[in-house]
């Protein structure tokens, strides 16, 4: 017997039949290095791991698998990758064993039809878009781990309506997470501006904010902003949003705010959820981690 049939017959034995929604999420992630500290954003990780419902398994959506196909990773053991360079060595010690949940792959190719995923049985992992909030919210590593991958070759409407489209697996205990950041412009960033957002950088995520709260599915519409040209260089980091934001679309619904805040001048840590209040996930205290010395403000790294 498996654990979920385990866990629906526990709850027919209880009379509870009705199956549970399982919240959703979008984390601002930020440096690596935040997998290291404990600061309000990672208090708010590990507050948000603590009131969620354990589930069958988490479904992210990354920043930093951008690739030409959308595909879902397949393996039963995922690696865990370090996909940064420049970082102290202790980051590259950080394992993140969850196992994968290789059954998952053809239910969310079924879920999502006619739009086409793929299965990656060997390339990709869990890279630390998901690990460096996973290691706080779920530090146990237990819970089985699954990625999405982003389709560089789509326009925001295609991954909205794919968030749309992975909805019903949530009724199935799976919860889905965008990882990114809503303002993400490496080469803006300021290390004396640890816990400080631009004028730019603010009036984007307070549009963003609004819009989250209000309207997600306008989220999509955000590139027609003044600012999304500094706020939103390349689309990798924010297209993890429109995940969120086409799940809420779909409830006829809005998002929360589970911690916001800015890192660096260039880079906004909001997160939200949906289907959760996280009473006190606000409350820590401490920026976000600092960034080591000599870090190169890539592209392909944070």
């Amino acid at each position: 017997m498996t654990e979920t049939t385990e866990t629906i017959g526990a709850a027919e034995a209880a009379g509870d039949t009705a199956p549970h929604m399982m919240p959703a999420a979008f984390f601002g992630h930020g440096s690596p290095m935040n997998a290291l500290e404990s600061n309000r954003y990672t208090q708010a990780w590990r507050a948000f791991g603590e009131a969620v419902p354990r589930p069958r398994a988490v479904l992210v959506i990354s920043a930093h698998w951008y690739i030409n196909a959308t595909a879902v990773t397949a393996m039963p053991r995922p690696r865990t990758i370090h996909d940064f360079y420049g970082f102290p060595q202790r980051l590259f010690d950080v394992d993140y064993p969850a196992p994968g949940l290789p059954e998952l792959t053809e239910e969310i190719a079924d879920t999502v039809r006619p739009t086409w995923v793929g299965a990656d049985i060997d390339s990709w992992g869990i890279d630390h878009g998901t690990w460096s909030v996973l290691v706080h919210a779920f530090p146990l590593a237990d819970v089985p781990v699954v990625q999405l991958s982003i389709n560089a070759d789509k326009d925001f409407g295609y991954h909205l309506d794919l968030g749309a489209r992975l909805a019903p697996l949530r009724e199935r205990g799976v919860l889905i997470a965008g990882s990114g950041n809503v303002v993400h412009n490496l080469r803006g960033m300021n290390g004396a501006l640890p816990d400080s957002g631009y004028d730019w950088a603010q009036r984007f995520d307070e549009q963003a904010k609004e819009t989250m709260l209000g309207d997600p599915v306008a989220a999509a519409s955000l590139d027609g902003h003044r600012d999304f040209g500094r706020a939103v260089p390349t689309p990798d980091h924010f297209i993890p949003l429109l995940y969120l934001a086409g799940l809420a679309g779909t409830e006829g619904g809005t998002t929360e705010v589970l911690v916001d805040g800015y890192a660096y001048g260039s880079l906004s840590m909001t997160a939200y959820t949906l289907g959760l209040t996280c009473p006190g996930a606000a409350d820590g205290t401490g920026p976000a981690a600092p960034l080591p010395d000599g870090v190169p403000p890539d592209g392909s790294n944070i």
